[in-house]
């Protein structure tokens, strides 16, 4: 999926990271998260050195300047990071943990890869240092993420920023078309909405959604809808779903909301171009990453106290959010774990989180992981406009059940199996030319079935 920064300024509001071109390679496709590792078995220079791998996302760039004055200060453990842009660092966080050469301790890896990763055995258990490490708190970590992070029992990373999806809209927008956003809209009130919202101001449209090829960008959000409309990729058998008919009513539903009433050049759009069409009043609502709040409520923002959040639209169940998560993963070939678990509590700890907010301000605290985040007063103060919708939205998804009927793998936005990055982003690829008006949504899910068939036969009776 694919997500905002919780930050200001343009940089900052490039996408988190862009799930969508995520074709990572477990197999050639694992989409592996923003890393950070430390010096492994032969990594580190010394006892207490460890070597960080990863993306250079904001939220990591800020991790990296505080890291030597605090954390290295207190603890004496020197931290080696590597920072690449995303793309890159996936490929070289996947050699390295698949081959265990023990080149990076620690790599932010996400919900989509930690049971993956933790299946093939790359990854050490953080379950009994978590438990004895008191001051890092467990038990404030947000069940979703806890429960998206674990496999077999075993937690296998720890979540240093997260993120779920609800619906903004410009407020002034629709009191002055006399417009009445509900506390929790369907589908059906959001495209009627989006009809209404068309042209309140010169040249704005009613709505805007991801229709960027990628699994991160337009699969994401499409499959919530798809989910919340009775649909599946697979059925817990294993059947490929793609081309039923609620997976085709929920696509299709999609295509003509989006090609009706969304942005301009829909077909290319995705997060970071959703963001900006809101900001710069092109459309009246967005439904997206709750991570985008910050970046419309931060300095500079010229809709900054004008958009109001609501839970993700619904159709068939009660919420449709989804869930995406960095976490810290530990390299089971590493020969630091203690000094990696000490990196990752502090990291992702309470204290980490009051620093950035005094040293850096609260828009640029790495949320959406902690309980205690959202009941902190400078935290709250400072993020008022989303801070409850975002919690709201971060309890009420289930990344085991998101839909109306069993599923035989985890995963909201996304199926947690390696092959999904390739047939997310190839089936995306069908989609975007259904938006873009080169194909028909029949034409597009037809050729789509055939490619999750394929995929299907690896797991079929297994």
């Amino acid at each position: 999926m694919t997500s905002s920064t919780g930050s200001t300024g343009a940089a900052r509001r490039l996408r988190r990271r862009t799930l969508p071109p995520l074709a990572l390679a477990v197999s050639g496709m694992l989409l592996a998260a923003a890393c950070s590792g430390a010096g492994g078995a032969g990594g580190g220079s010394g006892k207490h050195s460890i070597n960080v791998l990863m993306v250079n996302n904001p939220q990591m760039v800020d991790l990296q300047k505080l890291t030597a004055a605090n954390f290295t200060k207190s603890t004496g453990i020197k931290v080696n990071f590597t920072v690449l842009p995303e793309d890159d660092v996936r490929d070289k966080i996947t050699q390295d943990f698949s081959s265990q050469a023990g080149q990076y301790d620690v790599a932010t890896i996400s919900n989509y890869e930690a049971p993956i990763f933790a299946k093939n055995n790359w990854l050490s258990p953080l379950t009994s240092q978590a438990k004895a490490d008191t001051a890092f708190d467990q038990s404030d970590i947000l069940p979703a993420m806890q429960q998206s992070l674990t496999y077999q029992g075993q937690l296998y990373a720890e979540p240093f920023y997260g993120e779920s999806s609800f619906l903004m809209y410009r407020k002034d927008v629709f009191a002055a078309k006399g417009l009445t956003m509900p506390a929790h809209p369907t589908w059906t009130q959001v495209a009627d909405l989006a009809a209404k919202a068309d042209g309140a101001q010169k040249d704005m449209k009613g709505i805007c959604l991801r229709g960027q090829p990628g699994w991160g960008e337009m699969i994401a959000p499409l499959t919530t809808v798809v989910n919340t409309m009775g649909g599946t990729w697979f059925d817990k058998d294993w059947t490929a779903q793609v081309d039923s008919p609620a997976f085709t009513k929920a696509t299709q539903f999609y295509v003509n909301l989006v090609r009706r009433h969304g942005e301009a050049g829909a077909a290319q759009s995705g997060f970071t171009e959703c963001l900006n069409d809101l900001e710069q009043s092109k459309v009246a609502m967005w439904y997206d990453a709750t991570s985008a709040a910050g970046s419309l409520e931060g300095s500079g923002s010229p809709v900054a106290g004008k958009i109001g959040y609501v839970p993700a639209p619904v159709d068939q169940t009660s919420n449709s959010g989804w869930l995406y998560t960095w976490a810290w993963g530990v390299q089971k070939a590493s020969s630091h774990q203690s000094d990696a678990w000490k990196f990752i509590s502090w990291a992702s700890g309470k204290g980490y989180e009051n620093l950035v907010g005094k040293q850096l301000g609260w828009s640029r605290v790495p949320a959406g992981k902690r309980a205690s985040t959202y009941t902190n007063p400078a935290y709250v103060k400072a993020s008022s406009a989303f801070a409850t919708p975002t919690l709201t939205a971060l309890k009420s998804v289930d990344p085991s059940n998101p839909g109306v009927q069993p599923r035989p793998a985890p995963g909201i936005q996304f199926v947690g199996i390696p092959e999904f990055t390739d047939l997310g982003t190839q089936v995306s690829q069908q989609l975007s030319s259904a938006i873009a008006g080169r194909t028909s949504v029949d034409s597009a899910l037809k050729a789509s079935q055939k490619l999750a068939e394929k995929v299907a036969k690896n797991y079929a009776g297994k």
